[in-house]
This record gives C-alpha cells, structure tokens and sequence, in this order.
C-alpha cells in the first residue's frame, strides 16, 4: 500500500512540474520529494501513529488540484464566511487562490497579505529566508508531501510594533469536482518585533464531497509580539485532512492557538512550538467534536528551549457512535528552561458504548527548577447531574445535549472573538439531538 501510494505521488508530481519554470521552488520541491520517497507514509507501526490507520487516504488516487477547480457561486460563499465577522479575508476553492473573492481593503501601512503561490515566481528576500525553515519536512511525511506539491497558500508579514485591529481570515473551500482532488495549502506568517495580530484559518467542505487537504502552517513570533490564532475544520463528512503547525517564538512572545475539530472522516492535527526566547508563553486550547466513524487525531509538541517560559494545553474531546479520538501532547523542558511553567490537561466525553479515545499526556524535565503538571481523563455524562436536570421536566435526550453542550462550551468561551465564537456555538449545538430547543435554554 505505501509503494503504491508513493508512486502515484511521485507521477503526479512530476505531470505537475513539467509546467513549473522556477528553479528556487523545484529545488526546493525535489528535497522534499526525496525525504518523502525515502520515509514513506506513516503507518501504524510508529509510535507517533499508533492509533491512526491512513490506509483508506493511502489507498486513494488524489488529484492535484489547479486553476481549472477555482470555482463557487457567490451564494454559497456567502454561506459561509463568518456571519458579522469584520476581518481582512484571502478566499481558497479546492486550495487554488480567488482573487475575485478576497477582501484586503485598508490594511495598515507595511502590513502584506497575500496570496503566497504569486509571490513564489520571483520570491523576496522574507520569503526566501522564511519559507521552510519552521516546517519538520524529516519527521513530518505529509509536510514534506506539501513542500514538494508548494504551489500556493498565503504569506502574511507584519512589520516590528505594528498592530492589525481586524482579524485575517483565510478560508479554504473544497466542493465537489470530476475527480478527488487534493490540496496542499501552505502558510508563512511573520511576526516582526512587538507586533500584534489575529489569525483565522477556516477549511469548508462543501457537497459532502470526497477530497484531501494537506495544509502546513509556519508561524515566527518576533520579540514581544503576539498571535491569537483560530484553526477551524469543517470538512465534509468524506473528507482527509492532514494539518501541521509549527510555530518558532522569540523572547517575551505570546502565541495562541485554538484548535476545533469538527467535520472530517480522518483528521489529524500537529501543533509544534518551539519556545527559543526566555519570556516565551503559549497557549493551546483544542476541542474535537466526532461522531458515526469519524476519526479525530491531534498530537502537541511543545519544546522549552529557554529559561522563564510558560505553557498551557487545555483539549477537551466529545466522541458519539462508532468515533474514535486520539490526544497526545508531549512537553520537552530542556537542560537550560529553568523557571519554565508548563501545565496540559486532556478531558474526553464517551457518549456511546462504541466510542472510543486514546490520549498519551507526556512530559520530559531536564531542568530542575520548574512546575510542570500534564492530566487526562476519559468519561460519561455525570449521572447526578442527569438526575438533576430529570428532576427539573427536562426530557433526558435533552439534558444529555445541555451537559454535551456545556462540556465543549468550556472551550468555545476560550475564545475572545464573538462572531467566531458565535458560529461555533451555532455548530457545536447543531451536532446535537433537541438542538433548536437546545439553543433556548443557552
């Protein structure tokens, strides 16, 4: 299965490059179709991929998607932007850049958002520095996967002690084409000195559509500067999507992530921060939503490289039906983090006698002065709190969608966004049985 699926990547590789006239990037690409030719797709063999079988998106004979899959009516766009969100917005179909769609009016002075595969011909001297230097392409096979299919994506820069106001939103749309397609989106977001920003990456699936997103996202965080970012999968229900980000943080940065994993039928998701500056905190809060046989994976690396930094993962997993969910965050303090705070925590809900979660919570200290605590936990609905709710007239689909509800919803007010949190609440309750009554009650 692994040299099936390898050859078919390298002849779509090579059909793809026949038109690609840029040295810089086919260097680039060739490196990382050799590490991905000799690595090979995981298997379940791998520690790193122990509870995750890829055999039916290895099986799988993706197309690589281009310009001719650009396409989406207006209406359907407008379904899904973000109802009241003000933001700056760069627009994806099937991975391929629309420029008829995106919204860049009035961004601030030095400030670039753009599409990164126009930048690519004739790259600047950001670009050429940046541009695959956080990525793992010898760990990550489906990273390196991306760095050969590179084609496009978005480049946001941001200049020393600027700030965005508004939000940036990309948004990944995928619907249904003649054939299964896949994408390779990629994005590069520099932070310089003492700037500030907010970030959205949003992946639709339209159609119910058969396809593969494989998306890498590099983060540098300059010294004092801040990133709230969102990541929002909304896959279609047939759907592979593979997503990796690696964030590198300067002294006295701060770095938030908000991971929400909701549509898919194989998803995995890996976050790596390097915290390199003393003064460094990150922040990662995670909530996977998985029923019928979806398969929800997020696996976290964080690595204190430097004394004083601070970390926190907070992830909680709701799985119904035949779902499965996997959780592993790892915390690396190293020799010379003294001071470090590291704290992670892992909560399932099991809503079904199918369902089932493996989380691996793990933590190595080579200092010896730090506070460091990792948790998980695996459950069903409180009982007590059913019998409560029962007590009050509720029926019991009911109360067991409130308590559902109110599970997830530890995460979803993590979020300062309201629009962004607005739509996931519609989405997390729509999930649900009783879900117009649901929304009374909250």
């Amino acid at each position: 299965m692994n040299g099936t699926a390898i050859h078919h990547y390298l002849a779509e590789y090579h059909r793809r490059e026949a038109s690609n006239n840029t040295p810089w990037l086919q260097e680039q690409g060739l490196a990382a179709l050799e590490k991905f030719r000799n690595n090979g797709l995981p298997t379940t063999r791998q520690e790193n991929w122990k509870y995750t079988d890829i055999g039916a998106l290895a099986r799988t004979g993706f197309i690589t998607a281009d310009a001719r899959h650009n396409t989406i009516e207006h209406h359907r766009l407008d379904a899904v932007r973000i109802k009241g969100l003000d933001c700056y917005e760069l627009i994806f179909i099937n991975g391929q850049f629309s420029p008829t769609h995106t919204r860049l009016e009035g961004l601030p002075a030095g400030v670039m958002v753009e599409s990164l595969g126009r930048s690519l011909p004739n790259p600047s001297a950001t670009v050429r520095e940046h541009l695959n230097r956080y990525a793992d392409n010898d760990n990550y096979a489906f990273t390196a996967l991306n760095t050969a299919f590179l084609t496009d994506g978005t480049l946001l820069v941001i200049p020393a002690n600027a700030v965005i106001e508004k939000p940036v939103n990309l948004l990944y749309i995928s619907n249904r084409q003649d054939q299964t397609l896949v994408s390779h989106p990629r994005n590069l977001v520099i932070l310089g000195a003492n700037s500030r920003a907010t970030l959205i990456e949003s992946y639709i699936g339209l159609d119910k559509a058969e396809y593969f997103t494989n998306t890498v996202t590099e983060i540098l965080a300059g010294e004092g500067a801040s990133l709230e970012h969102y990541k929002i999968q909304q896959e279609s229900e047939r759907s592979f999507h593979i997503g990796s980000t690696h964030v590198t943080q300067q002294k006295d940065s701060r770095y938030v992530s908000h991971s929400i994993s909701l549509g898919g039928a194989l998803v995995r998701n890996d976050i790596t921060a390097t915290l390199g500056g003393n003064g460094s905190e990150t922040i990662l809060n995670g909530l996977y939503m998985a029923g019928d046989r979806q398969h929800v994976d997020n696996h976290t690396l964080v690595n204190h490289l430097q004394p004083n930094t601070r970390s926190e993962e907070y992830y909680r997993g709701v799985l119904d039906g035949h779902a499965r969910g996997v959780f592993n965050g790892k915390i690396i303090v190293h020799k010379n983090a003294q001071k470090t705070d590291a704290r992670q925590s892992n909560a399932n809900l099991l809503l079904s006698d199918n369902a089932e979660v493996d989380t691996k919570p793990e933590l190595e200290i080579y200092a010896n002065d730090v506070k460091c605590s990792h948790g998980a936990t695996v459950g069903q609905l409180d009982e007590n709190m059913l019998f409560y709710l029962r007590s009050r007239a509720i029926d019991e689909e009911t109360a067991r969608s409130l308590l559902t509800y109110a599970f997830a919803d530890d995460v979803i007010r993590r979020i300062t966004l309201q629009p962004v949190r607005d739509r996931l609440e519609y989405s997390v309750i729509g999930r649900l049985p009783d879900a117009s009554l649901i929304r009374e009650f909250v």
